[in-house]
């Protein structure tokens, strides 16, 4: 009779032999990786070729191209989001604080000659390393205070900096603590992410890089001009009259007589033609100033509808379809 610890070691014995085979095929895997030929290995040749890239530069791709999970060799010259998948990957194993200076230079000079960097307006946004030095970013407090007028003041692949001005109290007390950036790309969106500051030094937050963004699109969705009345309550309970110059199932553009700082939630109201009275709350993502000469004392802010906010969608969807049925 077969005794119940018997049992117990053959299918340990079983586990591990299992997890053995796993780890050997795992290992040839990763062996093929590094030494066979990949899949469009032409493809990434000649495009390696038209780009005029340096040796050190191509070494670089080969670098990345191995750390990445693509079977294609050329995919990190396909997009700026598989590309920085691959930068990722690879600081990832290699510790981005242990990679060679050079090295990193290299990877940062193909992202500008690749065309990946935010700068260009079709190229995806999926990490910070994107941005560039003299953008404008809000930056936000863990308290919800806004630190006005910041800007990144420079950037290399470890890590990057924003203007800090001694608004809230020494920059060393900071040191640790966690704050909200937030980039606008116009006509695109708003990019924002929680970030450790690593470090402080005069006039300056030391950040550490992120893929992990959060995208808010500014025009998601198709837009109809209007001018509705709307009240506005903010958080303290004090409200104001505006207007309502555009509106979307995703976001609205909103006159008011204060200035709003970007991530400020307001709560609003105002009648949808023929779906009575919407009650709902809005995230302010970006101000455009005085913009509206029929309402010269109101700032033009974008917004998009946050919280509970379906049926609004709902409504203003179909409001949307019913004025347009007839121009159609």
């Amino acid at each position: 009779m077969i005794e119940p610890y018997q049992l117990v070691w053959a299918f340990f014995i079983f586990a591990m032999l299992l997890a053995l085979l796993v780890l050997i095929e795992i290992r040839r895997g990763d062996k093929r990786r590094d030494n066979e030929v990949m899949f469009d290995t032409e493809a990434f040749e000649e495009k390696v070729k038209k780009m005029g890239f340096s040796v050190k530069e191509i070494h670089t791709l080969e670098k990345l191209v191995r750390a990445s999970k693509f079977d294609n060799k050329d995919a990190v010259m396909n997009s700026a989001t598989l590309f920085e998948t691959a930068v990722l990957d690879f600081y990832d194993i290699r510790n981005v604080f242990n990679v060679r200076d050079e090295t990193l230079d290299s990877v940062a000079g193909l992202r500008e000659k690749l065309n990946f960097t935010a700068k260009n307006p079709h190229a995806k946004i999926k990490s910070t390393r994107q941005f560039s030095v003299g953008d404008r970013v809000d930056v936000i407090m863990e308290n919800g205070t806004k630190l006005k007028h910041s800007e990144i003041l420079w950037k290399n692949e470890k890590e990057w900096a924003v203007l800090y001005d001694n608004s809230f109290g020494p920059a060393g007390a900071f040191v640790g603590k966690r704050i909200r950036i937030r980039w606008t790309r116009p006509e695109d969106a708003v990019y924002s992410a929680w970030l450790t500051i690593r470090q402080s030094r005069p006039g300056e937050f030391v950040l550490e890089h992120t893929c992990s963004l959060e995208k808010q699109q500014l025009r998601r969705w198709v837009r109809e001009i209007v001018d509705f009345p709307v009240e506005a309550t903010f958080e303290d309970g004090s409200t104001c009259a505006g207007r309502l110059y555009d509106l979307s199932a995703g976001g609205i553009l909103i006159g008011l007589p204060v200035e709003c700082p970007s991530g400020q939630h307001i709560n609003i109201k105002f009648e949808l033609p023929g779906f009575g009275v919407q009650d709902v709350e809005i995230e302010i993502l970006r101000s455009l100033g005085k913009k509206n000469p029929a309402y010269p004392d109101y700032f033009s802010l974008t917004a998009s509808f946050t919280g509970a906010f379906g049926w609004t969608q709902e409504s203003v969807l179909q409001y949307i379809f019913e004025v347009h049925k007839p121009k159609k």
